[in-house]
This record gives C-alpha cells, sequence and structure tokens, in this order.
C-alpha cells in the first residue's frame, strides 16, 4: 500500500501545474477579454485539431487535462479536445524510454496516434462544431467560488478542488489495480486475436495512468501487438475524463466523448490487425 500512496501522490501532483495554467486561462477569457474577442478565439480554432494533437503526443497527459477545462468553457471545439485525447501518451513514452525501446517504433506510434487524433479532430469538427451553442458556461457562476478576489485567487481554489477531487479518485483506483493485479489483464490479453483492441480500448479509457503502462509493458513484452497496443493508447488520455466528468455537467455529452473515444480505438485497432493480413 506504501506504493500505491506514493503513486497516488505522484500521479496527482504533477497534474498541479496543468490545471493552474488551465484555469488560468479560462479566468483570463472570462473576465478579460471582451466578446468580440471570444468570437474571435472560437472562430479562430479550424486549426485546432493539429495544434492539439502536437500538444497531446508530448508526455504525462497534463495537456488533456487542460484541454478538457479550455472545452467544458468552449475555448476549444470538440473536434481538438478530442484530438488531443487521442493523441496523448502519458506514460507510454517515458516507459518505452525507459526499456530502450528503437526510436523507429516510438516514432511509429506517435506517428499513428498524431495522424488518427487529426483526421478525427477535423472530421468531428465538421460534423458536430457547427450544432455546438453551448458556450455560456462559466466556471466562477457554477462553482460560486468568489472569483471577484482576483485571477490568481481564483484559479488557485478552482486548481485546489479539482486536485483534492482527482487525488481521491486517483486513489482508489491505484487500489483497485493494487488488489486486482496485472496478471489478470495478462491472462486475458495474452489470446491476441480480434478480439483484444475491444479489451485495450476499454482498459485505456481507465483514468489512471497505470492504464497506459501496463498496456505499454505488455506489448514490449511481446504479450500482445501493435493494433491492441494503439487502440488502447488512442483512448487513454489519463485523468482527464475524471475532469470531464468534475466540470461537465453535460452527462449524455461526457459519455458520448467516451463512446466516441472507445469506437474510434477499436476501428483503428482493427484497421491496424487488417492491414497487418498482408504483411
Amino acid at each position: 500500500m506504501t506504493d500505491v500512496i506514493i503513486d497516488t501522490i505522484s500521479d496527482s501532483f504533477k497534474l498541479l501545474p496543468f490545471l493552474f495554467v488551465a484555469f488560468l486561462i479560462i479566468e483570463f477569457t472570462e473576465h478579460k477579454l471582451s466578446n468580440k474577442s471570444k468570437d474571435t478565439i472560437q472562430k479562430a480554432g479550424k486549426f485546432g485539431p493539429v495544434i492539439g494533437s502536437l500538444l497531446g503526443i508530448l508526455p504525462q497527459c497534463g495537456f488533456s487535462v487542460l484541454a478538457t477545462n479550455l472545452y467544458v468553457t468552449r475555448i476549444i471545439s470538440f473536434g481538438t479536445l478530442i484530438a488531443v485525447y487521442l493523441s496523448t501518451s502519458d506514460e507510454m513514452l517515458p516507459i518505452m524510454l525507459a526499456e530502450h525501446a528503437s526510436l523507429s517504433l516510438i516514432l511509429q506510434i506517435l506517428f499513428i496516434k498524431l495522424i488518427v487524433g487529426i483526421i478525427f479532430g477535423f472530421i468531428i469538427d465538421l460534423f458536430f462544431t457547427k450544432n455546438d451553442k453551448k458556450i455560456n458556461y462559466h466556471i466562477c457562476e457554477s462553482e460560486h467560488c468568489n472569483c471577484e478576489h482576483g485571477l490568481i485567487k481564483s484559479s488557485l481554489i478552482h486548481t485546489l478542488k479539482t486536485f483534492i477531487f482527482i487525488f481521491i479518485i486517483t486513489f482508489a483506483l491505484n487500489t483497485a489495480f493494487y488488489f486486482l493485479g496485472e496478471e489478470f489483464l495478462k491472462n486475458v490479453l495474452a489470446q491476441n486475436n480480434w478480439f483484444t483492441p475491444f479489451i485495450t480500448s476499454l482498459v485505456g479509457l481507465i483514468p489512471n495512468c497505470a492504464a497506459s503502462v501496463i498496456i505499454t509493458e505488455l506489448y514490449l513484452n511481446g504479450i500482445i501487438t501493435l493494433a491492441p497496443v494503439v487502440s488502447g493508447l488512442l483512448t487513454g488520455s489519463g485523468v482527464a475524463l475524471l475532469i470531464l466528468f468534475k466540470a461537465n455537467k453535460d452527462v449524455k455529452e461526457n459519455l458520448k466523448i467516451v463512446i466516441l473515444l472507445y469506437t474510434i480505438g477499436v476501428l483503428t485497432g482493427l484497421f491496424i490487425e487488417f492491414l497487418s493480413l498482408f504483411h
């Protein structure tokens, strides 16, 4: 249990800078920018999926957390959010570097995640953004945090509230992983068939860095192949989904995002599996 506590503290504290920056941007946008400036930000986001995917492939899940908060207040588009989620590498890159994985393998997986994020980000914006009229959500009004005391103080209040929420949920998930162990997942995924991407995509949705660690380790140890590892890493956005369900009050929309991520993860894995038949 000592490792559980240490992992929980580590997983939670490393998100603090990203949370604070996200809330600082949101506070500034809500209180300092004119309506015309807000419209400019929202309309200038047509290249958001490209920028979001590029930021998402960086190690850790901080950018997915930041993007979640920016999406809830509609500073970025739906497609940009999905692009960030799909490209987020979480713990995959540090694990592969630590295990001395080949540079070509790392670049291959990152490239796949980047391209999938960009493609689906643009597709989603094309079909969903035009119908997105929910741009009047304000964090301060929702959480009653007395934001008139200044941007820094109110941002710190939002960050602290969210941090406590993340810490509690992360501790619960780490405890579950500790008692269940990795052996169960290894036994399930070791079969390596066409159904495996369905399972790894589901594992990736677990809002905890342990998901990406397990999936990456199973791949590096030869237990699963490229298709299922890509599926699991596409759906793994770290603790971002926790932030989404906490901050976004539209539960149906949150579930739609989860289902969308899962579907894209599975379909991409099956497509890669299909292509492997010709090699």
